[in-house]
């Protein structure tokens, strides 16, 4: 099965679910995606990890109630959390949480981009992320929609040091993605000509299935419901998935083996 070995700095290397109803959202996730959710203990917080047999997949936490919405946070790698916190603010983004210690897993930080969009920071220590990636109910990409696409460059380029390549630049189609020695981690979109005016830009999550319309069918038989129904598109089928308490999700086909 594939491994998550390294994650270069800037990639994405964690995501986790904040949601109302832990309860529900563990039954949810567990039912769609055969997940096994963990409590690690008090000292944790109630912070839940989500499990694919062995291997840590992402985590969940409840809702703390400050005003935003149940959904996922996609977390980048850094190897200094204070000095990304202070590229990030250096470059218009803000402070949601400081840097701070999460005992001896590593140190993390949460803050808005430029457009108000949610990233969290994680500098690994014991705890490095993911372990699965690119298979069966494991992350396949993370992409970020927006309205200010070439803003949204310049910003991450500057407060997170990524290198990026141009996949497309038609009026149609344009995309930057996260590209490490020609291996490529994530991507921005241009939303302009398809998020509606106000929304905010948004990180999508990408998990691998072996059926997306299977999946679509299993989530709506546990509550979720379908944001944008299932495609063919030239990088896979995908559709978008919201879960019962509104949290939402991309499904992606996998690649075919051959």
């Amino acid at each position: 099965m594939p491994t998550v070995e390294s994650t270069p700095a800037g990639a994405p290397i964690w995501f986790d679910l904040s949601t109302s109803d832990p309860a529900v959202s563990s039954a949810f996730y567990e039912g769609v995606f055969g997940w096994t959710a963990q409590d690690p203990g008090p000292d944790y917080g109630g912070y839940i990890n989500f499990f694919k047999g062995d291997a840590q997949i992402a985590g969940m936490m409840r809702n703390p109630g400050l005003g935003m919405p149940d959904g996922w946070t996609v977390y980048l790698k850094s190897d200094d959390v204070e000095a990304t916190t202070a590229a990030i603010t250096a470059s218009g983004g803000t402070l949601i949480f400081p840097a701070m210690d999460v005992m001896e897993l590593g140190r993390m930080a949460v803050a808005q981009d430029p457009t108000g969009t949610v990233v969290g920071i994680w500098q690994p220590g014991t705890m490095t992320g993911f372990e699965l990636a690119h298979e069966a109910s494991t992350p396949v990409w993370h992409e970020l929609h927006t309205r200010d696409y070439e803003g949204e460059i310049d910003f991450y380029r500057t407060a997170f040091g990524w290198q990026t390549a141009v996949l497309s630049d038609t009026e149609d189609f344009r995309y930057t993605t996260l590209t490490v020695d020609g291996a490529q981690y994530a991507g921005i979109m241009d939303g302009a000509g398809f998020l509606p005016e106000g929304q905010p830009s948004t990180w999508e999550i990408y998990i691998g299935v072996e059926d997306v319309d299977a999946t679509v069918e299993k989530a709506l038989a546990l509550g979720g419901s379908l944001v944008i129904e299932a495609e063919d598109t030239p990088f896979g089928r995908i559709a978008k998935v919201a879960d019962p308490t509104g949290g939402t999700f991309k499904l992606s086909s996998l690649p075919v083996a051959g």
